[in-house]
């Protein structure tokens, strides 16, 4: 995992959506479990959506890594006169894979109501064998999604926040639920911690994973102004950029 400069929110590039290759397209409705108290669609419920949805589209495909695939990193923000989903409404959801590197992939989604875009998404995959080594692209890969890539690469390093001396420190429980398959805690869940923090609307938002958080980890939740991590024994496993609208 690189050391540099943190990627900034401004830095984060949103592919259009495609004209021409393979598209997924679903929808959800938005419902309570997903919404904050104010009736708007929380990030870690969006994060879901992304999540669920790029599994639907992958499994859709038939292809096979022979492991798993995790995210290294996930952003989401508000489309141009875009706003976060509410309760109750249909939330369509279109996903495509928007470039490759030699052991990872980047897939974008754009949420929409009633035929507009509200949030875009966009999210770095890495596939893993059954030791969490990283794999290569699995064969077939590109003959499925590449007319949408039309050959564009993405870098796969990962940069670090460094965390300031006036940072807040609380501590993180993790629950049984946060855990998934592979006993991490799962991408989804770790936005739990900005919605702890951030209380003021959302405009964007970054999550990057720099290492797993696994059941028997004592966490910290650590944060300043737009700026979030999750420790274990002072080793950053997690961080984020938040953008307040």
């Amino acid at each position: 995992m690189a050391n540099d400069a943190p990627l900034a929110l401004s830095a984060l590039e949103f592919t259009p959506r495609p004209s021409i290759g393979r598209q997924f397209v679903a929808d959800r409705l938005v419902r309570l479990s997903d919404s904050s108290v104010d009736g708007e669609l929380r990030l870690d419920g969006a994060v879901r959506f992304l999540q669920d949805v790029g599994t639907d589209d992958w499994e859709n495909t038939g292809l096979k890594t022979g492991g798993n695939w995790v995210v290294r990193r996930t952003s989401l923000r508000l489309a141009d006169q875009g706003r976060w989903p509410r309760l109750g409404e249909r939330v369509d959801i279109a996903t495509w894979c928007s470039g490759t590197g030699a052991a990872w992939a980047e897939r974008r989604t754009n949420l929409s109501v009633d035929g507009k875009v509200l949030v875009e998404g966009v999210a770095l995959w890495v596939p893993l064998d059954g030791r969490g080594r990283p794999l290569r692209i699995p064969e077939g890969f590109l003959s499925v999604y590449g007319e949408a890539i039309q050959g564009r690469r993405v870098s796969g390093r990962i940069a670090h926040n460094a965390i300031g001396e006036h940072a807040i420190r609380q501590p993180w429980q993790i629950r049984r639920r946060d855990l998934d398959v592979i006993g991490h805690v799962n991408n989804a869940a770790v936005w739990d911690a900005i919605v702890e923090v951030v209380n003021a609307p959302v405009r964007a938002a970054s999550v990057t994973h720099h290492g797993p958080i696994e059941a028997h980890d004592i966490v910290t939740l650590v944060h300043e102004p737009g700026r979030i991590w999750l420790e274990v024994e002072s080793d950053v496993r997690v961080s984020a950029l938040v953008e307040q609208q």
